[in-house]
């Protein structure tokens, strides 16, 4: 692609899309006018930003690119207005969403935004890639809470977009994998890859450094930026990462694309039991024709995150998320991050103190006894004057399990391959809500700092400090692959503290401290292994 200066841009956009003469270009021009792969896009500047939304980074996935690899983006005359959000991906939202969607879904969705500061920079600024979370069936880029201002206006270029949800992201049939070179069924994944591949390409033109890229995401986020760091599609295409309870053991169910094993369930089989719900047998081009003219909302079949849980009954019918095709997801996150095979970058990693998980045993000899042989290890952990409620032990067993330990696991792995990894939790709770813990996604407006977005006219001084507090990491660390900086509490790496963390805590101040769930976490590891 022919790269530009925005003095040239403006002077070619003036003389060939606005015929107005070159006394009447100005400046904002300049700043708000950008040629992409597919032409010419126009974003809004206000105050010290410049966004740019809904810009395609892919062609409209429908028709019979339904469950095809993204293909390249049409191209479009004159200027295309980038001033709104282009629409969600397919999906049915629902109540209690911690990020509710701003736009409307629908099965054309693969767009992204980019909000830019507004001064120029000859260096090039830092960029960050945000992946939002919803289990793999839920979420978007338009949330007010994924605002990209507050690092625009700190020097970072944000850069948010929607990948594929649900069956429209992750499906498999035979049908596919006969007639398509690249049915391999994780069509989110791909779009993901496909969305770093375009900021690789253009992000320079708006300003952004293409060697500067950290990946961050939360809980299905997370585990995207998990793969991101596992694919071999995406190796080059970022240089830090930022995991927000992503776990680090597994990703979903992890089914296997084929199987000749009757025994095992496959991708294939799930596609296949849902085609015959609606009375689509077989494996020829019409079955296939058949799949891809079934209405979008036949296709979500009311699955979202509210009811993930209830989807995999007697027939399962939904993947449940990524699955191991052998190209692209190639083994469970743990045993990638075992051998080796990620992508070596500095890292930060962490959960929320109430994150979720939960364990389902019938009494406590029966949640020790599945320890096995460091069941005392874990009683002595977790129980030791034998007067914790069962309810509350599965919990705390549950979420060390899902997200804790993995996470601490992740952060030794990285050290371990001579990466700067940083761990913390977060346990800040907004003053106005009665919780005992910060629950899952409950990080995400102090990490943007949008806290005042979440909650409105009942955010208090010490919600917004501690948005700042944690906003301020998080930038310092896509700047220089360091959180460290003027003025905060000085986080160690990994391979400098071992056994301590990074809390932000109750009061919405960091504090460098021995991790207090050491004992549980190093009785859950013996467990994993």
């Amino acid at each position: 692609m022919l790269l530009r200066s925005p003095q040239t841009l403006a002077f070619l956009t003036c003389l060939t899309l606005t015929a107005i003469t070159l006394q009447g270009c100005s400046k904002a021009t300049s700043n708000t006018t950008v040629d992409v792969t597919g032409g010419v896009v126009q974003g809004t500047e206000s105050g010290k930003i410049i966004a740019f939304k809904g810009i395609p980074y892919a062609a409209p996935p429908v028709g019979d690119y339904r469950w095809r690899a993204p293909q390249p983006v049409p191209k479009w005359q004159g200027v295309k207005q980038a001033d709104h959000y282009a629409s969600d991906c397919m999906q049915k939202p629902f109540a209690g969403d911690a990020a509710p969607l701003g736009t409307p879904p629908a099965e054309d969705c693969l767009y992204l935004n980019v909000i830019r500061p507004a001064k120029q920079s000859d260096a090039g600024y830092p960029v960050v890639v945000w992946f939002y979370g919803g289990g793999f069936v839920n979420g978007g880029a338009s949330p007010e809470v994924y605002s990209g201002a507050s690092f625009a206006k700190q020097g970072v270029v944000f850069v948010s977009f929607n990948y594929r949800l649900g069956r429209f992201g992750f499906f498999a049939h035979p049908a596919l994998s006969s007639f398509e070179n690249d049915a391999l069924g994780n069509y989110a994944i791909m779009d993901q890859v496909a969305a770093l591949k375009w900021v690789k390409d253009n992000i320079s033109e708006f300003g952004g450094d293409p060697s500067q890229v950290t990946i961050m995401g939360e809980s299905a986020g997370g585990k995207s930026v998990h793969a991101m760091l596992q694919t071999p599609s995406a190796q080059g295409l970022f240089h830090k990462a930022i995991i927000m309870s992503g776990g680090g053991r597994e990703l979903f169910n992890q089914l296997p694309l084929h199987s000749d094993d009757p025994g095992t369930l496959s991708a294939e089989q799930v596609g296949v039991n849902f085609a015959a719900q609606h009375q689509i047998t077989g494996s020829d081009k019409s079955s296939l024709t058949a799949l891809r003219e079934l209405p979008a909302q036949a296709i979500v079949d009311n699955l979202n995150l509210s009811n993930l849980g209830q989807v995999n009954n007697a027939v399962v019918t939904y993947s449940g998320g990524p699955i191991l095709d052998g190209t692209l997801i190639t083994g469970s996150t743990s045993e990638n991050l075992l051998s080796g095979q990620f992508s070596k970058v500095p890292l930060m990693v962490g959960t929320t103190n109430h994150d979720i998980g939960y364990a389902n045993y019938d009494t406590k000899q029966a949640l020790f006894n599945s320890f096995g042989d460091n069941a005392i290890q874990a009683q002595l952990a977790y129980d030791p004057e034998n007067n914790k409620p069962l309810a509350l032990l599965n919990y705390q067993v549950g979420q060390d399990q899902r997200m804790q330990e993995p996470a601490r696991f992740t952060a030794q792995r990285f050290s371990k391959n001579g990466q700067d990894a940083y761990l913390y939790r977060f346990a800040y709770v907004a003053q106005t809500l009665d919780a005992k813990g910060a629950a899952h996604a409950t990080e995400i407006p102090y990490f943007f700092n949008t806290v005042a977005s979440k909650y409105g006219h009942v955010t208090t001084e010490q919600d917004k400090q501690a948005g700042k507090t944690m906003h301020r990491y998080v930038t310092n660390f896509i700047k220089s692959g360091n959180p460290n900086g003027p003025g905060l509490i000085n986080w160690q790496s990994f391979q400098q503290a071992p056994e301590s963390i990074l809390e932000l805590n109750s009061s919405g101040v960091a504090e460098f401290i021995t991790d207090p769930l050491g004992l549980r976490l190093n009785a859950t590891q013996t467990k994993a292994q």
